[in-house]
């Protein structure tokens, strides 16, 4: 009996263990699966808000960003924002290749994309940071937020026509102004403020009595054109562009244009500008002073800033010299590059001798 009983006390002290182990498994103190997934998204740790996803989604297949305004995509849906759209013809124009979308590698140009008004109109409600409060807005109200709204947008003093060099926070203009001493300097001291701004009149003023000058001319011409683009036969082709012959004053005339002053590879380069001339394709007997500059054209919508310049033309110096095409920007010369061809108005004025 007591062999038995020492067999029942060993058995029960082996089996004791074996059930507090089962017991005290770590799997059986975890919390059922529908709890923790419950949990997680309160803690908002693993799962992004919505909008993040969709900006993630909704961005630019090129920059990565969110577009600003139009949104295009190639026929496969890839979304593309029209300064990375156009950035991607002109870098095809250049390398005389036809363009293709970044993600698909299909073609893509002026007719085949398309522009995707639902993406723009989802992307215009998405929130964006002010860059001055940090406070997020919508985007589409965004722009009048900073530009009007935001009382930590930085602004300038009243008096700064005469001198004073504050910039701060709007939210501080009035006690600055309140307390700024430009109001109280003397004359002498203003009149170094009002020179610099007599400067940039006199400028503008200039121009401005130059052209009606030059429209009292007894002989003015002007022609709506068309510069189309071609390349050279050379070894490493180069992009030109040039319009067909036009007549003015009973010459033949044509403009040309090339980019970054015939760069090798404008591809190189981020930054990017064209620049043109005036050439006299027939002869001439004495010279022909010329003043000539390029406007918008009806057919057209190049946003330049209209220059006047002047060349003596003669039958030995028949091409004026490559001048700037006063454009705002490396974006608007891209636009160019990205249309089939560039339409403007050249106004030429003839100096009767």
């Amino acid at each position: 009996m007591a062999d038995q009983s020492g067999e029942a006390s060993s058995s029960s002290s082996v089996s004791e263990p074996t059930i507090r182990e089962e017991v005290e498994k770590p799997e059986d103190f975890l919390e059922p699966d529908r709890k923790r997934r419950k949990l997680l998204k309160q803690d908002g740790k693993t799962e992004q808000k919505l909008e993040h996803r969709l900006g993630g989604i909704l961005c630019c297949a090129v920059c990565l960003d969110l577009p600003r305004s139009a949104v295009y995509q190639c026929i496969n849906g890839h979304l593309m924002c029209a300064g990375c759209f156009t950035h991607v013809l002109a870098d095809a124009r250049l390398r005389d290749e036809l363009a293709t979308c970044p993600n698909c590698r299909i073609e893509i140009s002026k007719t085949s994309a398309s522009r995707n008004l639902a993406v723009e109109k989802a992307v215009s409600e998405l929130p964006a940071e002010c860059q001055f409060c940090a406070r997020e807005f919508p985007r589409n109200s965004l722009e009048r937020h900073e530009d009007s709204l935001c009382e930590e947008r930085i602004s300038s003093c009243k008096y700064s026509r005469i001198g004073c060099p504050w910039r701060g926070p709007s939210h501080e203009g009035a006690e600055h102004e309140a307390h700024c001493v430009h109001p109280h300097r003397t004359g002498a001291d203003v009149m170094e403020a009002l020179r610099d701004i007599d400067a940039r009149t006199l400028e503008e003023r200039k121009h401005y009595d130059n052209i009606f000058e030059l429209l009292s001319y007894e002989k003015i011409t002007f022609n709506d054109l068309q510069m189309k683009p071609y390349r050279t036969d050379e070894f490493v082709h180069k992009l030109f562009y040039e319009t067909a012959r036009f007549s003015a004053f009973n010459h033949q005339w044509v403009v040309k244009a090339r980019i970054n002053n015939s760069q090798r590879d404008p591809t190189q380069s981020s930054e990017r500008d064209m620049t043109y001339q005036l050439i006299l394709k027939t002869k001439t007997t004495f010279p022909l002073a010329i003043h000539y500059l390029i406007l918008k054209g009806p057919f057209g919508d190049m946003k330049v800033q209209p220059r006047i310049h002047r060349f003596d033309f003669t039958e030995q110096d028949n091409e004026s010299p490559y001048l700037p095409l006063p454009l705002p920007d490396t974006a608007e010369c891209n636009r160019l590059l990205a249309a089939k061809a560039i339409s403007f108005r050249l106004i030429m004025f003839l100096v009767s001798k």
